[in-house]
């Protein structure tokens, strides 16, 4: 199985970090990953994407030309690349910041309001962490044991104490019913 995933939305978002929380824990459990991100010049409101593969197969390209999967955290980045998901496959939005559905039918969505739930949760940054756990339950593309550890390796030790509220982000984006 290959997984093409297109994560967008705007800077300070992390996009890209949730990128390489993918690749890191696919990476643990044995697959083939890229991981090629992709920003504007601005350091945060800027524009923000990055591609990851994962699957049993090499990768031949880091270029995503058709995706599985697209994880739209704003609405101008779900208008940019809803046309590059294949039919079939998955669009996962931010409900909170994506009013406008995918114009598109022959598509699995589903629409979560993460960075309300993130609120919730204490820290608005959580909300990629919540679309992740939705990503997770419907791909199996990581295990959630994985996923902490790519979070122990990849953010500073000073963060890791984020890291049972990042848990509890993810677990709550899984089990999230989409309506």
């Amino acid at each position: 199985m290959m997984h093409q995933i297109i994560l967008a939305g705007f800077g300070g978002q992390g996009i890209l970090s949730m990128g390489h929380f993918i690749a890191h824990a696919a990476l643990l459990e044995g697959k083939n990953v890229s991981w090629l991100p992709s920003y504007g010049p601005e350091k945060r409101g800027g524009t923000a994407n990055c591609h990851v593969i994962v699957g049993d197969e090499e990768v031949g390209s880091p270029i995503i030309s058709s995706a599985t999967v697209l994880i739209a955290m704003n609405q101008p980045s779900l208008e940019k690349f809803e046309s590059s998901v294949e039919p079939g496959g998955i669009i996962i939005t931010d409900k909170s910041l994506v009013p406008v559905k995918p114009s598109r039918s022959d598509v699995r969505l589903y629409e979560i309001p993460a960075t309300e739930m993130a609120y919730e949760l204490g820290n608005p940054t959580y909300a990629g962490v919540v679309i992740l756990g939705k990503l997770t339950a419907l791909t199996g593309i990581m295990t959630e044991e994985n996923f902490e550890k790519a979070l122990k390796a990849i953010l500073k030790p000073s963060r890791h104490y984020m890291i049972p509220d990042e848990m509890k982000a993810l677990r709550q984006g899984a089990e999230y019913e989409c309506s």
